[in-house]
């Protein structure tokens, strides 16, 4: 077969997520790949669709006390406390590395006030090479008495619409499967300024050590991520598809190209891989190269073809 002929039968895998175009729709999950240098000697960057940085705050963060990661059955608990550099040590440090990649940046963020998550997205908003901003909402409101942006449509709206007015880069809110019904908070979110979502994000968990009787974790309850919640997350992101306008990012235990397709199918425009990272550095190339193989084995010519395909 000619190298012609090949390029003509290969699938495009290439989407769009609020006017970013990647390359494909696979990228990190924030949390799961460091600021991308330490995951460079395993994978070429510029294969990934774009790369998400773990979350920034205004100021540099240790996190928790250890133990904070344990695994469990099909999944895997962690309390990390959103340990960073510091948003401002991020611009001059780690940027400087990602910029030397065709790749978008998208830098997860977050605050524990409303000012704060203002003012990250404000000094971010016109650092070369940054595409778009992604915001936790799954953090403590301070001043009102530890409350979840993300579990209070109300908070979510207003810290919303307080970072749309900071920033003009597209603006992706990452949303928590941690309340009730969570199309409420996606149109809360589109509503208040979100150009895209994101979800879901871990899900509350607890494990013991029976033999000492302590929890596993020093911070006793942490973020459960992992093959155990997919179907979880592919039910939520179903859902909130079916709620909003604006493009969703599907995440939540995706180790292959099959649970990504599970994704795009209900309506995914794109999807973060998480957990599976730690256990093998080179799966995200793997995923894409196995969604390219799929879409040749079933004549699929254009991986948006695939997107929201779901027959009820």
């Amino acid at each position: 077969m000619s190298k012609h002929v090949e390029k003509i039968l290969r699938p495009k895998l290439a989407v769009e997520i609020a006017g970013i175009k990647l390359k494909n729709p696979i990228m990190p999950a924030s949390g799961t790949f460091g600021y991308g240098e330490e995951y460079a000697p395993y994978l070429d960057l510029n294969q990934l669709g774009a790369v998400v940085t773990k979350g920034m705050s205004l100021n540099p963060k240790a996190g928790n006390n250890t133990p904070r990661i344990c695994e469990t059955v099909s999944g895997m608990l962690n309390a990390i406390g959103l340990q960073n550099v510091g948003v401002d040590a991020f611009i001059e440090k780690k940027m400087v590395f990602l910029q030397q990649y065709d790749t978008p940046v998208i830098v997860n963020f977050f605050g524990n006030t409303q000012e704060e998550y203002g003012e990250v997205a404000a000094r971010l908003d016109d650092v070369p090479g940054v595409a778009a901003l992604e915001m936790n909402i799954s953090c403590p409101n301070v001043k009102h008495g530890g409350i979840v942006f993300g579990t209070d449509p109300g908070a979510a709206s207003a810290v919303i619409s307080l970072v749309r007015k900071k920033t003009t880069k597209p603006l992706i809110v990452k949303l928590t499967p941690n309340v009730t019904d969570i199309q409420v908070t996606a149109r809360a979110a589109e509503e208040s300024g979100a150009d895209a979502l994101s979800l879901i994000n871990t899900l509350t968990g607890m494990a013991v050590d029976v033999k000492t009787r302590k929890p596993r974790l020093a911070n006793t309850i942490g973020g459960l991520s992992g093959p155990a919640i997919r179907p979880i997350a592919v039910r939520m992101v179903h859902q909130v598809v079916q709620a909003v306008d604006i493009p969703v990012i599907g995440i939540g235990g995706i180790t292959r190209a099959m649970d990504a397709l599970e994704f795009l199918i209900v309506g995914a425009k794109a999807v973060q891989v998480g957990t599976a990272n730690f256990v093998d550095p080179k799966v995200m190339a793997t995923i894409i190269a196995d969604l390219e193989t799929f879409c040749c084995e079933e004549g699929i010519s254009d991986i948006n073809d695939l997107i929201g395909s779901l027959e009820l």
